[in-house]
């Protein structure tokens, strides 16, 4: 009878709770980042597809940092990778204010590509790290768990951009862009906190669970990979699934306010309130998915999930009022699983190769520094059409989880 792996070991339980309260701060950056998008529009005068480059400074960060923050890691470790991903998380908040200063929308951009370079470096950082800290039989179980407070994040960065940039009249110029200096003051000033805090926190050993002969996959023993790393079929598809994965994601965030204005007559601040209802429902397919995959292979609860969103993309594309703002939100729902189990799926039995392959799955995130732009091109004259691509995308991620995902 095979003893199923614990979720953690108990040594670890400390760096486990404050590695994955990180995942929360990246989220409330990157759904503050779709807020700002609605934002810019209003007190800089953009249209959405310029908008769109709010996601490409981000995003874009992930590109250029993702193989950087991996080597630092590999020579630093984890938790000297967290640190230098607060710190440059907190710089690019507090290039906030000569932004707001400046009134310009490609100084914010500067601020916003340093941001996105401190959490292109935590999320290399994070994933494996929440990996290894434990069996690997779980670390399904451990990512996704983890991923359930970035969705946490990504609730709570609605809900400011709500009650701190718009509530109340909806204002252009100079005290717009106060707003937003006054509040990144706020979040740079947390993460540098944080940081403070968790160099303070003493790490147990990791053992790398991937390169482990005894763990199991499916039944099988896995071995120490023998093989370079871009020999791995799953690992290559993980990269390709998680491009077009964050591609969706972000294009779909980006837009959503514009939505709920559009096609439901919204406000800005009531579409921003409801884009908390929005993120919640991915919390809830987070702590859901995190439970069906005690009786679901990872694998397959992803397709089913992939094959969702295809449907709920078509629904919301016809524009039918309630029914289609319904179906926007069931989207968040069935992309809550993706990020994680895609990044999980991908570093499988990689062994001493998984912190390299960390940083190329991370890497992959530059998608969403693209998608947003070409939705918003589409946007520019319907929004609901919008929602046409982002199937290409779920098409994608389930071939790669019903046929590529399996370690060779």
């Amino acid at each position: 009878m095979t003893i199923k792996p614990s979720f953690t070991e108990k040594k670890f339980l400390i760096t486990l709770i404050f590695v994955t309260s990180l995942f929360a701060f990246w989220g409330i950056a990157i759904s503050l980042g779709d807020v700002l998008n609605r934002h810019f529009q209003q007190v800089l005068h953009v249209s959405k597809a310029e908008s769109g480059l709010v996601q490409f400074s981000i995003f874009g960060a992930y590109f250029i940092m993702g193989i950087p923050a991996g080597l630092f890691m590999k020579r630093f470790g984890y938790k000297n990778g967290v640190l230098l991903g607060l710190a440059l998380f907190a710089i690019g908040s507090f290039l906030f204010v000569p932004a707001a200063n400046a009134q310009s929308f490609g100084f914010f951009r500067i601020a916003l590509f340093v941001l996105g370079c401190g959490l292109s470096t935590l999320e290399t950082v994070a994933h494996p790290f929440v990996a290894s800290l434990g069996h690997q039989d779980t670390s399904d179980q451990r990512i996704n768990f983890a991923q359930s407070f970035n969705a946490l994040g990504t609730i709570i960065g609605p809900l400011i951009g709500s009650q701190f940039i718009f509530k109340g009249a909806e204002v252009v110029g100079t005290e717009g862009l106060d707003k937003i200096k006054l509040l990144y003051i706020i979040i740079g000033a947390v993460i540098g906190l944080t940081a403070l805090l968790f160099a303070t926190v003493k790490v147990p050993a990791t053992v790398d669970p991937h390169g482990d002969v005894n763990s199991r996959i499916e039944g099988e023993v896995a071995q120490v990979p023998s093989k370079k790393l871009f020999q791995n079929t799953h690992f290559v598809w993980a990269v390709i699934a998680q491009l077009f994965n964050v591609a969706a994601q972000a294009g779909t965030w980006a837009f959503f306010i514009n939505y709920g204005h559009d096609k439901m007559g919204l406000t800005d601040s009531a579409a921003s309130g409801y884009m908390i209802v929005f993120m919640i429902m991915m919390l809830a397919g987070r702590f859901i998915g995190t439970y069906l995959m005690r009786f679901i292979a990872p694998n397959k609860l992803l397709a089913a999930f992939a094959l969702g969103n295809i449907l709920m993309c078509l629904i919301v594309a016809q524009s039918l009022g309630w029914v289609s703002f319904a179906a926007l939100f069931m989207i968040n729902f069935f992309f809550s699983i993706m990020f994680p189990t895609i990044f999980s799926l991908g570093i499988k039995n990689l062994g001493s190769q998984t912190q390299q392959a960390s940083s190329f799955i991370s890497m992959a995130v530059v998608g969403g520094a693209i998608f947003p732009i070409l939705m918003g091109k589409i946007a520019d004259y319907d929004v609901a059409k919008a929602y046409y691509l982002p199937i290409v995308c779920y098409t994608v991620i389930f071939l790669f989880a019903a046929k590529f995902s399996k370690v060779k």
